[in-house]
């Protein structure tokens, strides 16, 4: 079965996992995907990733989730910005900080996904992904 919507599957199951408590989750593997959990590692929303398996067809994503020391993840929230049915574009002059820089907004350009403030400081707009706080 193919996959409308590979980025809200991600986005859904990270917070699913949150909500239970998970220490990790799997989930089918893609290069969108892969690129959009670098993403949160590198701004410390989630411990790791890794992809497993050598066989495009079968391989799969394993992101281990952070937790504070009082048990609170650094995810609050996983918002899904543009949609299939619903693109939304944004130019680099127009990207405005997510949640007043308190969160990160994705954004899919030209040189690959980066972060909100990213692309505003290499002056390219894109896709808005998704905003995660």
């Amino acid at each position: 079965m193919t996959m409308t919507d590979p980025i809200a599957d991600l986005l859904t199951r990270i917070r699913n996992a949150l909500i239970v408590n998970h220490d990790q989750l799997s989930m089918p593997g893609s290069n969108l995907k892969l690129e959009v959990c670098r993403i949160l590692k590198e701004q410390g929303y989630i411990e790791d990733y890794a992809e497993e398996g050598d066989d495009p067809i079968s391989r799969s994503i394993r992101v281990i989730l952070k937790y504070g020391s009082n048990g609170e993840p650094p995810i609050r929230r996983l918002q899904r910005v543009s949609k299939p049915g619903r693109r939304v574009y944004c130019r680099a002059q127009d990207l405005k900080p997510t949640l007043n820089g308190l969160g990160i907004g994705i954004i899919s350009t030209s040189k690959g996904l980066l972060t909100d403030g990213q692309a505003r400081e290499q002056r390219v707009g894109g896709e808005v992904l998704c905003e995660v706080w």
